[in-house]
């Protein structure tokens, strides 16, 4: 209700609401966004370079009214932003002091120096205000007064504030809680999610997974016992064989909900379609290729295949220009028939978690997609990679609840889809895990889920990954 008490910032409030579900509608031509990106694109750098000191030295020869298409040959002439500006430069990539922001969040740090994410009003009402567009058409397939769980990895994210806004936008009741946090713990969120009883949550796969595991230690079956009819994930890696066992779990449909980050805020979201979406109102998308840099050619169905670049379309705290997100993706045209007019994403991961495996080239998404196809029921997984005179081999190991009848593992389809895919062996290992599989969206999926025996050079993301777990409550 804060834009009660602003008249200038309810009317922006209104006019990105009205803009989005005259996009959804349909009722936007393409030609007319075309004309919209293009007017905000230009804007967003002008505005970079008039208040963000980093865009004023890093985009000093470029000029917005130059811009006049978004084609690959014009949009190369914008320099990139990577990772590692954001890194070096810190606060001066913000546009706005942090004073002028309502909120302040910070990546994860994990690995090297956290970056400051402030957002202002014009920040949260258009990122939010997509997501509540996007899931509507999601939740209405669920009923009215809905309650959701919202189980995000800590305090200084956006997560919790994120969702609890959106649901309340679409008159959800929500309970947000931190199993990881000392004052909680998993205990206590299995007892909040049963008691209120919760329909929804919001949570990583990972987490998904932990909290059922939990449940079943307490003698609690999460089909039977609780009532969770939809689960809407983000924050890791989740191929569509992952999100279904997440679903069979909990006897519920489980979404890849959100493709964000800390620095971009959203850059898909899910349907009711269950496909993640792209933002065409807060982004534009380039695909490029990850080691020259140039955009890539589409495939003859049109799909775009690389790392995912990003410009913001909304001039707040922090609009990155030609953002290096780092991760693969493959791009795909809107369907007809789709519930929402955007083209759709696969996020197949971090560019440098690619792996070589019998000789061929696999991304984290493709990989857990196949080795996930047929086990159904499992609590967590992990999977080792070793050589054996000089060819490599699989291991996938799982964690299964005993006695549940549910549980179904066809080693011999996982057996034949590798051969065939990736010529290698795969063998099948069952019993508890370890906290480090809980890792994925602090760290990276690669640290969490794959144990590569193949080398002898130290991996400080596992590192990482290891010393994290030992201050969380488990």
């Amino acid at each position: 209700m804060f834009t009660v008490f602003n008249e200038e910032i309810a009317r922006v409030a209104r006019d990105i609401r009205d803009r989005h579900y005259a996009y959804v509608r349909g009722e936007m031509p393409e030609a007319d966004l075309a004309a919209w990106q293009l007017s905000q694109f230009r804007s967003t750098v002008a505005y970079v370079k008039d208040n963000s000191p980093f865009y004023k030295r890093h985009l000093a020869d470029v000029d917005p009214a130059s811009i006049t298409a978004l084609t690959p040959r014009q949009l190369a002439s914008v320099p990139f932003t990577t990772k590692d500006d954001l890194r070096n430069e810190f606060e001066a990539v913000l546009s706005q002091p942090l004073n002028k922001a309502w909120i302040f969040y910070e990546t994860t740090g994990t690995t090297g120096r956290s970056t400051p994410c402030p957002r202002d009003n014009v920040d949260s009402l258009n990122n939010n205000t997509t997501l509540t567009v996007y899931y509507e058409t999601i939740f209405k397939q669920y009923g009215e007064n809905l309650v959701v769980g919202v189980s995000g990895p800590t305090e200084l994210h956006a997560f919790g504030d994120t969702f609890g806004e959106v649901c309340r936008n679409l008159g959800h009741a929500v309970a947000k809680m931190w199993p990881h946090s000392p004052m909680v713990g998993y205990d206590r969120a299995l007892k909040t999610l049963r008691e209120l009883p919760a329909n929804a949550l919001f949570s990583t796969p990972g987490m998904a997974l932990s909290l059922a595991k939990k449940a079943r230690a307490a003698g609690l079956d999460p089909r039977r016992d609780f009532h969770l009819d939809v689960i809407m994930c983000t924050g890791e890696l989740a191929s569509p064989s992952l999100l279904e066992n997440v679903g069979a779990v909990w006897g519920a449909r489980a979404y890849n909900a959100l493709y964000g980050s800390q620095e971009s805020s959203v850059m898909g979201a899910a349907a009711a379609d269950g496909l993640l979406h792209t933002a065409p109102l807060l982004n534009v998308y380039e695909v490029i290729d990850p080691v020259t840099g140039g955009a890539v050619e589409p495939a003859s169905d049109g799909v775009l295949h690389g790392e995912l670049v990003l410009t913001a379309l909304y001039q707040g705290s922090k609009p990155l220009i030609r953002y290096r997100t780092g991760d693969l993706v493959r791009l795909t045209p809107a369907a007809a028939g789709s519930p929402l007019p955007a083209p759709t994403l696969e996020v197949l991961g971090r560019t440098r978690d690619e792996l070589v495996i019998g000789g061929n080239r696999v991304n984290g998404y493709d990989l857990e997609n196949l080795l996930l196809a047929h086990p159904r029921g499992y609590l967590d997984y992990q999977i080792v990679i070793d050589e054996v005179e000089g060819r490599d081999t699989l291991t996938l190991r799982l964690e299964v609840p005993e006695g549940d009848p549910e549980v179904r593992v066809d080693e011999e389809s996982v057996v034949r889809d590798c051969r065939e895919r990736l010529g290698v062996e795969v063998s099948f290992a069952y019993g508890p895990l370890g906290p480090i599989t809980t890792t994925g969206a602090m760290v990276s999926w690669k640290a969490a889920r794959i144990e590569d025996r193949r080398g002898s050079a130290p991996d400080h993301e596992r590192a990482a990954a290891l010393a994290l777990t030992a201050g969380r409550a488990q």
